[in-house]
């Protein structure tokens, strides 16, 4: 099991960073001893958070993204993710409108709520030419009842 303070960082073209990406964080929570389901979670949270940067900092656009790991004390794993994209937020993004019929809804946009029910703690922050989001996830599965981030 990883111990409090390790820390380590991977860097992946977008073309391939989801995947990339995915699998880095997954194998991180494994070491630190996270459970099956909460490492299902982490996965989900970092194919969002990753996608919208391919999407929305990247365009059409080849980029990289960083992807960096630090174990926390008290069963935490803190991410963070930095691109050179256009300035993104995914933080900000509205919540979609739920009370609207399934078939008027645009496409998407479900994946933000999610990503705040997964994750404890959260920021972002641009410096120069650089996105950069920290994200803070708990060792408890959060699909089970937890309380979210509000």
């Amino acid at each position: 099991m990883t111990e409090p303070g390790a820390s380590g960082r991977m860097s992946s073209p977008t073309i391939d960073a989801v995947a990339r990406c995915t699998e880095f964080a997954a194998a991180q929570a494994r070491e630190a001893g996270f459970s099956l389901a909460r490492v299902h979670e982490i996965e989900l949270v970092v194919e969002e958070i990753v996608a919208n940067i391919c999407q929305y900092s990247y365009g059409d656009q080849l980029g990289s993204v960083e992807l960096c790991w630090e174990q926390l004390d008290g069963g935490k794993l803190a991410l963070e993710f930095v691109d050179y994209g256009r300035a993104f937020n995914i933080l900000a993004l509205a919540a979609p409108d739920l009370s609207v019929d399934l078939d008027q809804r645009d496409v998407g946009g479900i994946g933000v709520p999610m990503l705040r029910a997964l994750i404890d703690e959260a920021s972002y922050r641009r410096e120069d030419t650089r996105n950069v989001l920290y994200v803070i996830v708990h060792a408890t599965p959060r699909l089970r009842g937890e309380p979210a981030v509000t």
